[in-house]
């Protein structure tokens, strides 16, 4: 599938998704994942909606939440360590 750049403040809008949507029937396919490090305009999010297809947006936001659940592409800043009480310590018996 082609890419394209986005800036982070201009949002991916329904012509792009309509290409996309385009390709996907050109190739046969009934479903699609559109993934952006940018966000989504509301036109392009509502155009899929209506879609016999099923695509599934994926904005910056979204994706930077799925590499941290997922750990990819991240690292361990700081563990935090909890403790409590064992109690057998303190059972003489």
């Amino acid at each position: 599938m082609p890419a394209k750049h986005h800036a982070t403040n201009i949002g991916v809008d329904r012509p792009n998704i309509q290409i996309f949507v385009g390709l996907l029937v050109g190739h046969g396919s009934s479903r699609g994942v559109f993934v952006t490090t940018s966000s989504f305009s509301a036109p392009a999010m509502d155009f899929v909606h209506h879609l016999s297809q099923r695509v599934i947006l994926i904005d910056g936001a979204t994706l930077a939440d799925l590499m941290i659940e997922h750990g990819v592409g991240v690292r361990v800043s700081r563990a935090v360590e909890i403790k409590k009480l064992d109690l057998d310590f303190f059972d003489p018996g």
